[in-house]
């Protein structure tokens, strides 16, 4: 993902997929292991028919593909800054059968375009570690705002290193990225900032670990 950008034709403010966008699933699979994370991250969002849920920073739009493919019935929405992202998107979940609709948009944005949408499950993937402290502490506090009372958020990204083999990996993604957006992620810093936007139970419920570092699962759920 990235950030958003409601203007296609403006400057990239916001850090792409991939260097080309046609190589993003390539390197999510050789580098994540995303068909590990993905699969953890449907059976812990357990769509059901009704759920209207939405995925800020959106991508390629692999997990609302996989969302619809797992239940019939579900209203799917995907937030992305990235126009040709979405254009992709587009095109994957058509194929599979699936109707989602696209928006662009930053994460602190989910918010106001989700405002009235009734959204009770929000997920995000691979998106908090590419983006500066303050983005990830606003975008998650919009995350909140965007839920209905009672609604779940549900987080797929680079979280706590615990180990030094994992965090020996995870300088690979720091290379690409960073370290100043990287660092708190590999520190844990997000469900912190969950608390401290609002969340209760906030938990981690699975690492994964990938040759590129650590993967964590996280759940939290807006205060009725």
């Amino acid at each position: 993902m990235s950030g958003l950008n409601s203007n296609p034709q403006a400057a990239k403010d916001y850090t792409p997929a991939a260097p080309k966008l046609w190589q993003y699933d390539i390197l999510c699979a050789l580098l994540t292991q995303g068909w590990r994370w993905r699969r953890a991250l449907t059976r812990q969002v357990a769509p059901v028919a009704g759920d209207v849920i939405a995925d800020i920073g959106s991508g390629t739009g692999t997990q609302l593909k996989n969302f619809g493919r797992a239940c019939a019935g579900l209203t799917l929405i995907g937030i992305d800054p990235d126009p040709l992202a979405i254009e992709r998107a587009r095109g994957k979940v058509a194929k599979a059968g699936v109707t989602v609709e696209f928006m662009h948009g930053y994460a602190r944005d989910a918010g106001r375009l989700l405002a009235g949408r009734k959204v009770n499950k929000v997920i995000s993937s691979l998106v908090f570690h590419q983006v500066p402290l303050a983005e990830k502490r606003d975008g998650l506090a919009s995350m909140y705002a965007a839920l209905v009372p009672g609604g779940s958020l549900h987080v797929a990204d680079y979280g706590l290193q615990r180990t030094p083999k994992m965090r020996k990996r995870f300088r690979i993604v720091q290379a690409g990225d960073g370290i100043e957006n990287t660092e708190p992620n590999a520190q844990g810093v997000l469900p912190e900032l969950m608390a401290e936007v609002g969340f209760a139970d906030v938990w981690e419920t699975q690492v994964i670990d990938t040759t590129t570092g650590s993967i964590s699962l996280y759940r939290a759920t807006r205060r009725a």
